[in-house]
């Protein structure tokens, strides 16, 4: 079928009766550069249709046979929900329905772990990965090898050698039962998400018929259940609402039926066409092996909200051990060691499970003595940091002149690229290489070893191992090594030192250049779209995003941008030119609380606030940190008349309970940090929301560790000249770009949008003028404070009152 046909056969899967402007060409590009297995990056605004459009031509190609699945992946919630409708509203006009999933965590899928079942101490995964082991140990087929049947499983069909009996996984669910065989007492029966299990509300342990002597493990009838049936699901799309499931549908369907909703959804996935979960599935080494069996050349991705995507993923890929979890390590060793030394029996008992893992009894010891000296290295290391920093005092117990926030304590210069603090001790005490990629095989048969003598301990040193070898091993390039000291107050009588009562302390690998991630990530898939509301400069994106590196290896990339498609004549967007807003200009907000000892910086931004604030309806006012939005705040209080609330660093629930009091109504004025959790993914849809301002250009603190090192590594591998343009300015400017995105998000919304600040015009010093979207910088006026109450009050002349 000639090139022409296939792309303007995405109108038989397009979900509605007419696409948006430019969604058309966003449809029709996606699939041109999909079928020649590139990449699309697009920035489409609110309004553009970017879920439909990549939906379509996914959906295109894979019914053209270019691909056999689309994977989606995005960081917000709201958004993955908005991939379900939109599949959904597709699948309304389809003969032959795409069959979707959504994926969602193993906590949240548990029914065990939902409903409180587990030890407080242990958590939902742990716990599932125990009794998973625990269960394949007893549905395994007394058969032996030469003997084991070969059959199709339910698991993407394809052939697999059966280790396990399914009878045996049958009898395991029937005796978990409240009437199951050998049940004493009657329970009920264990529900959760409305839906009511076949099995009782305790943990089941293993019936003395299917274990050799006094070891009756306890096991998972759910998992059970799911080796009875051959690795099957009794649950198809069907109970989803077109052909769709979420875990509202396969959970409850999966508990009804008394298998695991977990492995119900990872068999579903295998099986489905259009697969729905966050950035963790795709990027994180630890989330990812659940899709690895469909993340081939024969699925196209697309990636939503991409201007998060650097910034995500940075964090998915460092590691971080705390130094409760070292020492929990260090016991695991030590309570193997103290099991041994009990007597000579047990000795050989030990050594003989650690033999049949290739490890020797004193490789346990050295891990031990490593981890020990470590804590006591990492110990004195923190206290010579906050004594150097902050005086001797609170190694007394008075803690009050340490700092109350997270603090960073680099293990070497962020700007140059050295050997760090810890490895070179290391090295000192004759703690080397070999003895570092030694550690996850170590703790790998100390695990399996506590386990097998049923000691009662949950152990942490095989995943404590697999981070020290990554520690040697990755590059002092790439990777910044830090302890960092977690502002977490806590009683002193959990406290074995003073700093513990406001840290906890941990050891970081972090990740300064994900880029090499992502391109190999990309590069191993078929094609597919990156796209996001605040994606320019799209050549900075490419760069960063491994985009660039694959065009290099011809791997065709196609950009697009697309301006906002809503009236123009419905809103109004100014560039305020006032004295740039940063430390130096305006002052300490502390310090100038009293207005009569404002900079005449602060008393320009306050006449600015003042105007802004003083708009028909709800304001949304964004300075560049909390500590600059408690200084807007407390002056707008007594300068306007409608209520002012002030957003802090808070839990889910207070930002939640502040939104709403924000949303009802009359209008008020919200004051928050541009890099808060308010100015993106918040819908400000309908009537919420009628003017947005962004104070200042939101660059992270620059002094920072990590934005250091980000920094020197981006010069490493983009030059000099571009590195604080990459790593600071461009993702600064973007956060600025997604506030005042959140005003106007329908073609009936009417309201305003301001960047202040001279840095945002065009010409300026340091000006970030070119870093705005190409629409944007036509669309958006530029005027001197004098002007905007003028310029604002005409505008809503013009207008019907929000109010």
């Amino acid at each position: 079928m000639a090139d022409s046909e296939v792309t303007d056969r995405w109108r038989d899967f397009f979900g509605f009766e007419e696409p948006y402007d430019n969604q058309a060409d966003a449809v029709e590009s996606a699939i041109q550069v999909g079928r020649a297995n590139g990449y699309l990056a697009m920035e489409g605004p609110c309004g553009t249709g970017k879920t439909m459009a990549a939906l379509t031509a996914g959906a295109t190609l894979v019914r053209e046979g270019d691909y056999e699945r689309i994977v989606v992946v995005t960081p917000v919630k709201q958004q993955l929900q908005q991939f379900v409708d939109d599949l959904r509203t597709m699948n309304t006009g389809l003969e032959e329905p795409l069959r979707g999933i959504s994926l969602v965590g193993k906590r949240d899928l548990c029914p065990y772990g939902r409903e409180g079942a587990f030890p407080e101490d242990a958590s939902t995964h742990d716990r599932c990965e125990d009794l998973r082991e625990n269960t394949a140990r007893l549905v395994e087929s007394d058969r032996k090898s030469d003997d084991r049947a070969v059959a199709s499983t339910a698991v993407g069909g394809e052939s697999e050698e059966i280790w396990w009996d399914p009878q045996r996984g049958s009898d395991l669910a029937k005796h978990a039962r409240p009437d199951g065989p050998g049940q004493q007492t009657f329970e009920d029966a264990l529900a959760t998400a409305g839906a009511t299990s076949p099995y009782r509300t305790s943990q089941p342990s293993a019936p003395e018929t299917m274990v050799e002597g006094d070891d009756t493990p306890l096991y998972c009838p759910f998992e059970a259940d799911w080796y009875a049936r051959n690795k099957g699901s009794p649950v198809d799309f069907g109970v989803g609402e077109n052909h769709v499931v979420t875990a509202e549908d396969y959970l409850p369907a999966a508990t009804e039926r008394g298998t695991c909703p977990h492995r119900v959804m990872g068999v579903l996935l295998e099986e489905a066409d259009v697969v729905v979960g966050n950035y963790n599935h795709l990027f994180d080494p630890d989330s990812r092996p659940l899709l690895e069996s469909i993340l081939d050349e024969r699925t196209f991705v697309v990636v939503d909200e991409a201007h998060r995507l650097e910034e995500r993923v940075r964090d998915l890929l460092s590691d971080r051990v705390g130094r409760a979890t070292l020492k929990r390590a260090r016991n695991d060793c030590q309570a193997l060691l103290s099991r041994a030394r009990q007597t000579s029996e047990h000795k050989q008992q030990v050594a003989d499970r650690l033999a049949s893992h290739d490890v020797p009894i004193e490789a346990v010891e050295r891990a031990r003595e490593f981890y020990d000296d470590a804590l006591t290295w990492l110990d004195e290391r923190v206290a010579d940091h906050l004594t150097r920093e902050y005086g001797p005092e609170w190694r007394g117990g008075n803690t009050g002149d340490l700092p109350d926030r997270t603090v960073e304590v680099p293990l070497r210069d962020p700007e140059t690229v050295e050997q760090d603090e810890l490895t070179a001790w290391a090295e000192r005490e004759g703690y080397t290489g070999d003895l570092w990629r030694s550690l996850p095989a170590v703790g790998a048969a100390v695990e399996d070893t506590i386990d097998d003598l049923g000691l009662t301990r949950t152990p942490v040193c095989a995943a404590v191992g697999v981070i020290a070898k990554r520690w040697w091993e990755k590059d002092h390039a790439s990777y910044l090594r830090e302890i960092e000291l977690e502002y977490s107050p806590a009683d002193e009588r959990s406290a074995d030192r003073p700093w513990q009562t406001q840290y906890t302390a941990g050891l970081v690998l972090f990740e300064c250049m994900p880029g090499d991630t992502l391109k190999d990530v990309f590069a191993g898939l078929g094609g597919g779209i990156l796209m996001s509301a605040t994606l320019e400069p799209l050549d900075v994106f490419g760069e960063v995003a491994g985009l660039e590196a694959l065009r290099r290896a011809d791997r065709p990339v196609v950009e697009r941008t697309y301006t906002l498609p809503f009236p123009e004549e419905n809103r109004a967007s100014w560039l305020v030119d006032a004295t740039p807003f940063t430390a130096h200009n305006r002052g300490d907000p502390a310090e100038n609380a009293d207005q009569k000892t404002w900079t005449a910086t602060r008393d320009e931004y306050a006449h600015v606030l003042r105007t802004l604030a003083r708009s028909p309806g709800n304001v949304l006012v964004a300075m560049p940190n909390y500590r600059e939005a408690a200084w807007a705040g407390e002056y707008l209080r007594d300068a306007v008349e409608k209520p002012v609330l002030v957003d802090e660093s808070s839990s889910n629930d207070e930002t939640e309970a502040l939104k709403r009091e924000f949303f009802a109504g009359d209008g008020k004025v919200l004051v928050t940090s541009t890099r808060g959790t308010l100015t993106e993914g918040v819908d400000y849809d309908g009537d919420k929301l009628h003017c947005a301002a962004v104070v200042g250009v939101p660059l992270v603190n620059i002094g920072s560790p990590r934005v250091r090192a980000v920094r020197r590594a981006y010069a490493d591998a983009f030059g000099e000249d571009s590195a604080f343009e990459y790593a600071l300015t461009v993702p600064a400017v973007r956060r600025a770009r997604q506030t005042i995105g959140r005003v106007i998000r329908g073609h009936e919304e009417v309201g305003t949008r301001a960047l202040v600040g001279r840095r945002y015009t065009a010409g300026a010093r340091h000006s970030v003028h070119g870093y705005l979207s190409p629409g944007e910088r036509e669309e958006f006026v530029r005027l001197t404070p004098e002007f905007l109450s003028d310029q604002q009050d005409r505008f809503w002349a013009d207008q019907p009152s929000p109010e």
